[in-house]
């Protein structure tokens, strides 16, 4: 009996271990698999991108700064990039007091210059200038301008230089925050980096906002800046009173204080949708709760349009977000295209009331891991000229059916189906 019982054990000992090693050669040839495809597709990108070579020109309208209906707060939002350069710099050199600046990827280019230059001035006057930058957006900036002159306290964030750092699972938590503060009166947030490229080459938007509110903004970098900042590097005492306007609310996804608000703001808004809900966003790979939330508001009669860069400049991104689109067209979803030109904005308006302009894509990084700030407005002015944004960016997008869809080929599909794994990655 005992032998027979330990025969039994053996055999399934035996069949678990072929099980695990026939497991682990399927995942590592599906890994090959998906490397190879992730590797053409980027080099087939990068070969149109050479091809066809930069480009400029998309439309756009300048909408007037507007008085929010509730406190004492002014907002203007902006869609090209040259003016809202202009407007930074404007704030920047009538600064009296202190100036903060973060950004995800800074260029090295004529524009990443004039910001530095600016700032440079400033320090020189006296001001108390602090910056924040991304290490591995920027790691193909030319060291010699990532030192940035010394009156400018620097915050190189995360940089990967040595193993220590690039095997420190922190790494994968970036700062993707697009912000700018000065004297606590004037803030800058959206998706906006900075360097030329971006200046008239992509469509992106940022809002400005003027007066209580931009403490907020103010305080978001205060307080990242206090905790990630190096040993030479001098604390920033918060010296200005917090605003508890509720029609004007600074969300920040934080994985150091492990709170990430900005998923739930765009499930509630979407949640409480009556008429319509219309989101632009660069990389649009949502979760399985966003999604959900996303149909069940068409069912409920609710007008959900979606805008996306038809190619952006993340391939990879793109092919994930297209296995979402069969599910969501077949819900009632309109799907728009964002042609010739990178869209990377990342902001939505709902029922005429309700709308965000910010730095979280509607995918994992960005909801669940990345350093974001977002804007949060009650307004229906704000929600009118942001309609008319999404009105005037559909004149350069397509409607995706369907029917067409469903047409595409087969290859694409088996692409979509290989890929579908590394959505949590994304």
């Amino acid at each position: 009996m005992f032998a027979f019982v330990r025969l039994v054990v053996s055999e399934v000992r035996a069949w678990l271990s072929t099980l695990r090693r026939v497991g682990l050669r399927v995942f590592l040839a599906l890994t090959a698999l998906q490397a190879l495809i992730v590797g053409v597709l980027v080099a087939m990108a990068e070969f149109r991108k050479r091809r066809r070579g930069p480009r400029e020109g998309f439309p756009w309208e300048d909408q007037p700064e507007i008085r929010m209906e509730s406190g004492e707060n002014w907002l203007k939002i902006y869609a090209y990039g040259v003016s809202l350069y202009e407007a930074m710099l404007e704030e920047i050199e009538a600064a009296e007091g202190e100036i903060f600046v973060g950004t995800f990827i800074w260029k090295g280019d004529e524009v990443g210059r004039r910001f530095v230059e600016a700032l440079a001035r400033k320090a020189d006057e006296g001001i108390a200038v602090y910056v924040v930058f991304d290490g591995l957006a920027n790691v193909f900036v030319p060291p010699s301008f990532k030192r940035f002159p010394e009156q400018i306290h620097r915050l190189h964030f995360r940089p990967l230089s040595g193993p220590a750092r690039i095997l420190n699972p922190r790494n994968i938590f970036r700062f993707h925050r697009h912000v700018m503060s000065v004297d606590g009166k004037v803030a800058f947030l959206g998706g906006y980096n900075i360097g030329s490229l971006y200046a008239a080459g992509w469509r992106d938007t940022h809002v400005r906002v003027r007066g209580a509110a931009a403490r907020e903004v103010d305080n978001a970098f205060v307080d990242f800046w206090n905790a990630h900042r190096t040993g030479e590097l001098p604390r920033i005492t918060p010296n200005k009173e917090r605003d508890w306007n509720p029609a004007v609310r600074v969300r920040r996804n934080d994985p150091y204080m492990r709170i990430f608000p900005i998923r739930e703001m765009y499930i509630e808004a979407i949640d409480r949708a009556n008429s319509h809900v219309y989101l632009t966003h660069a990389y649009f790979v949502p979760d399985r709760a966003l999604k959900a939330h996303l149909i069940d508001a068409t069912r409920r009669g609710v007008d959900v349009q979606v805008l996306v860069p038809e190619q952006s400049n993340h391939i990879t991104a793109d092919w994930l977000a297209r296995r979402h689109f069969h599910e969501l067209l077949e819900a009632g979803v309109r799907i728009f295209l964002y042609r010739h030109i990178m869209i990377h904005s990342k902001t939505a308006t709902v029922d005429g009331v309700w709308s965000t302009v910010g730095s979280a894509n509607i995918d994992r990084y960005s909801m669940l891991g990345n350093y974001e700030l977002n804007i949060e407005v009650y307004s229906r002015t704000l929600a009118a000229q942001m309609e008319r944004m999404f009105d005037v960016d559909k004149t350069n997008a397509e409607e995706l059916t369907l029917q067409e869809w469903e047409r595409r080929p087969l290859p694409a599909k088996l692409v979509e189906r290989t890929l579908a794994s590394l959505s949590p990655l994304v």
